[in-house]
């Protein structure tokens, strides 16, 4: 999705209606059982990729914007590491 995309969805959206990221997954491979994970989103990132996915270097990757939603600590945890990537 292109943040264009984004804002045209939720311009036609109240402006007051609170945001919520919401991933789904399958509960295991056996079976078509899904599980609904929601998050607020916390944060907003914007990510330059420098691999692709086979781990193949990218000189100019395109920039892609993260909604950054979880539990809280994970979430803490993971913008302390993107702050210090040398850590």
């Amino acid at each position: 999705m292109r943040v264009h995309e984004l804002i045209d969805i939720l311009s036609d959206q109240p402006p007051d209606s609170e945001v919520e990221l919401a991933v789904i997954a399958p509960v295991d491979g056996e079976t078509d059982d899904i599980t609904v994970d929601r998050y607020f989103v916390d944060g907003v990132l914007p990510w330059q990729d420098s691999e692709d996915d086979d781990g193949a270097e990218i000189a100019d990757g395109e920039l892609t914007i993260w909604l950054v939603g979880g539990e809280e600590p994970d979430v803490n945890a993971f913008l302390d590491a993107i702050e210090q990537p040398d850590a």
